[in-house]
C-alpha cells in the first residue's frame, strides 16, 4: 500500500503549536526586555534590518544563528540567555541571568542589551522592562514593605498569582533609567518552567498595554479631524430641505465629506483592528495568571479595569463615530440623490409638455401651410391645363377661355384638396 502524501503545510501548522517557548528561569534571576518597533507601517518593514541587528548582537558573544527565515530565537549570549521574537509590528529581546543585583533594579542589569548596539535599531523602543525574581519574603508584611519601597503606592498592584505560586508587583511607570520595573516573589516549591511563564506573562502583559495604548494616541488624532467634519456634514443633513444650497451642489458637498471619512477609515482601520486583539491578549494574559488580592491591594486586573479599560473604551467610541458618520454621510447622499432625481425627472415632465405644445403647434401651423399648399398647387394646375385645354376647346367649341376657367378653378381645387387629404392620411 501506497503512504499517504502530507499536506504541504501539516508540519508547519503542528510546529506552529510549539515555537516561542516559555523560558525556564532559576531563582534568583532577572530578566531584562526591550520592544521595538517602526513608528510608521510597522506591519510592512524590512525584516531583514531586523535580522541583521540580531545578528550584530550575537556576533559580538559568537553565538549561533538562527535559521534564516526564523521568527524567534534563543540561545545563550555570555551569561545570559536571549530569546527573540519577531512579530507583525515589533521584534522583542529578554535576556535572562541567573542571581540580582545587590541593588533592586539596578540600571546596570539592563547593560546585558548593550546601549550601543540598541542604538543602531531599525525602530524605536516601545517598552523596556526589568524584571527581578527573588525568593518568597518569610511575611506578607515583609513583602509589602519591599514593594512600597520599589514602586510608588498610588499606581502599585500586587498580587498572588497561579494559586500561590508567586506574587508579582509592579507599577506600569518609567523610571529614570528609561525602564518599567515588576517584581517576582516566588514561592518555595515552584518550578522554574512556571517562574518562566509568570515572567512571560508579565512581559506581554506590558508589550501589548503599550501596543494597545497606540490606538488611544491615533483615536485622539482622529477625534479632532472628525470634530472639524461633523459640522460640516451636520449642516448639510439639516440643510436637506432648504433650497439653498442646489441639490447638485450640496451633494459635491457631501461627497467631498463623504471621501474624506472613507480615506480616515482606511488609514485607521488596521491601527483600530490591532488594538482590539491586543486588548484582548492584555486581558487574556491578566485572566491566566489567576490574580488572588493581598491585604487589600488593587490587583493587576483592577489596576487596567480603572485606568487601561477607559482607554480602550475610548478607542472603540472613535472608532464607533467613525463608522455611523460614514454611514450618516451615505444616508444623506443617498437622500441628496433621489432629491436631485425628482427634480430633474420634474424638469423632464416640464421638457416634455413643453414639448407636446410645440408638436401641436407646428401640427397647427402644417394644416395652416396645407390650404395654402392647396391654393398654390391649384394656382399652378390651373395655369397649365388652361394653357393646355385652352386653345383646344376654344377651336372646337368656339368658346372663349375665360368660360373655360369656371369650369376648371372648382375641379381643380376640389382634385388637389382631395389628393392632400389622401397623403395626409396615409401618413398619420
Amino acid at each position: 500500500m501506497m503512504p499517504i502524501s502530507d499536506h504541504p503545510l501539516r508540519y508547519a501548522t503542528v510546529n506552529e503549536l510549539h515555537a516561542r517557548p516559555f523560558p525556564s528561569l532559576e531563582v534568583p534571576s532577572t530578566a531584562v526586555y526591550v520592544a521595538i518597533k517602526e513608528p510608521v507601517q510597522a506591519q510592512n518593514r524590512d525584516r531583514g534590518l531586523d535580522r541583521a541587528h540580531l545578528l550584530a548582537l550575537l556576533d559580538r558573544h559568537a553565538s549561533a544563528h538562527p535559521q534564516p527565515d526564523a521568527t524567534h530565537f534563543q540561545g545563550p549570549i555570555g551569561r545570559a540567555e536571549l530569546k527573540w521574537e519577531s512579530h507583525t509590528e515589533f521584534v522583542t529581546y529578554t535576556a535572562f541571568t541567573k542571581g540580582n543585583s545587590a541593588r533592586p533594579f539596578d540600571p546596570a542589569e539592563a547593560e546585558v542589551l548593550p546601549e550601543e548596539w540598541l542604538a543602531e535599531a531599525p525602530g524605536k523602543r516601545l517598552t523596556s522592562v526589568l524584571i527581578r525574581v527573588e525568593p518568597m519574603p518569610a511575611s506578607d508584611d515583609d513583602l509589602l514593605r519591599r514593594v512600597d519601597d520599589w514602586f510608588v503606592p498610588e499606581s502599585l498592584a500586587v498580587s498572588r498569582v497561579v494559586d500561590g505560586a508567586a506574587v508579582v508587583a509592579g507599577d506600569f511607570r518609567i523610571d529614570p533609567a528609561g525602564h518599567i520595573r515588576f517584581a517576582v516573589f516566588v514561592a518555595p516549591g515552584t518550578g522554574p518552567r512556571r517562574v518562566g511563564r509568570i515572567v512571560q506573562r508579565l512581559c506581554e502583559i506590558e508589550t501589548y498595554r503599550a501596543m494597545s495604548m497606540l490606538g488611544l494616541m491615533r483615536s485622539r488624532d482622529l477625534s479632532g479631524r472628525l470634530n472639524a467634519l461633523d459640522p460640516r456634514l451636520s449642516t448639510l443633513v439639516s440643510g436637506l430641505d432648504n433650497a439653498e444650497p442646489a441639490p447638485e451642489a450640496a451633494l459635491h458637498q457631501l461627497l467631498t465629506i463623504s471621501a474624506e471619512l472613507e480615506s480616515l477609515a482606511v488609514q485607521f482601520s488596521f491601527r483600530f483592528g490591532a488594538t482590539a486583539a491586543y486588548e484582548a491578549i492584555v486581558n487574556q494574559r491578566i485572566e491566566v495568571l489567576r490574580e488572588a488580592r493581598i491585604e487589600g491591594r488593587q490587583t493587576f486586573g483592577e489596576f487596567m479595569m480603572r485606568r487601561y479599560d477607559p482607554a480602550m473604551r475610548t478607542v472603540k467610541s472613535a472608532e464607533r463615530r467613525l463608522k455611523d458618520m460614514a454611514e450618516r454621510a451615505e444616508r444623506a447622499a443617498e437622500l441628496l440623490r433621489t432629491r436631485v432625481d425628482v427634480e430633474r425627472s420634474a424638469q423632464n415632465q416640464k421638457l416634455l409638455e413643453s414639448m407636446d405644445r410645440r408638436a401641436d403647434l407646428q401640427l397647427r401651423l402644417q394644416r395652416t401651410v396645407e390650404g395654402l399648399s392647396v391654393v398654390a398647387i391649384s394656382y399652378y394646375a390651373f395655369q397649365l391645363l388652361r394653357y393646355g385645354l385652352g386653345p383646344i376647346v376654344e377651336a372646337a367649341f368656339e368658346v372663349p377661355v375665360y368660360a373655360l376657367d369656371v369650369v376648371l378653378v372648382p375641379l381643380v381645387v376640389a382634385g388637389v384638396w382631395l389628393m392632400v387629404r389622401r397623403i395626409r392620411n396615409a401618413l398619420d
